[in-house]
C-alpha cells in the first residue's frame, strides 16, 4: 500500500540548492532556453541523475496556480473600502472570483475568504500575494487551500 503524497509550501531560501537548480532546469526547458534535459542540467550546474531524481517532485508554486481554484484567507480592518481594494487587486490580476465569505467584524477586523479560479491570471501568484498583503487595511493575507 502506497502512502498518499503530502505537499508543503516552503520558502525558496529554506530549500537545498539542488531543488532550486532542478526548478531552474525545468524552467529553461519550458521557455526554450535549453532544448534538451542535458543542456538544461549543464546550464543549471547539476547532474542529470539529480535532475531526474527530483524533476517530478519539484515545482515552483507559481506554476501550480494554472487551472486551480485557490482559497485565500484575509484578516481585514473594518474600514470603508478595504474589501473593495482587495477585490480590485484580484480583478486586476485576471483571477476569476468564485466566492467571497466575510465574518461579522469583531475587535475592528473581519475574516474574509476568497476562492478564485487562477488559470487566467496575468499576475504571478507571488505578485498577487504581495499586492494584497501590502494593501491598506490588510492585517493578514495567506493561501488557505489550493
Amino acid at each position: 500500500m502506497s502512502a498518499k503524497t503530502k505537499y508543503y509550501i516552503v520558502a525558496a531560501e529554506a530549500l537545498p540548492e539542488i531543488f532550486i537548480k532542478v526548478a531552474e532546469a525545468k524552467r529553461m526547458m519550458q521557455t526554450g532556453e535549453a532544448s534538451t534535459a542535458g543542456e538544461a542540467v549543464r546550464l543549471a550546474g547539476i547532474s542529470r541523475s539529480a535532475f531526474y531524481k527530483y524533476k517530478d517532485a519539484v515545482q515552483p508554486f507559481n506554476d501550480m496556480k494554472a487551472g486551480h481554484i485557490i482559497t485565500f484567507y484575509a484578516m481585514l480592518k473594518d474600514n470603508p473600502g478595504v474589501l473593495n481594494n482587495v477585490l480590485s487587486i484580484f480583478a486586476g490580476s485576471g483571477a476569476n472570483i468564485l466566492t467571497i465569505n466575510q465574518s461579522i467584524p469583531t475587535n475592528g477586523c473581519a475574516a474574509v475568504t476568497v476562492s478564485a479560479e487562477t488559470s487566467e491570471m496575468e499576475l504571478s501568484l507571488e505578485d498577487l500575494m504581495a499586492q494584497v498583503s501590502s494593501a491598506e487595511g490588510v492585517v493578514k493575507f495567506e493561501i488557505l487551500a489550493g
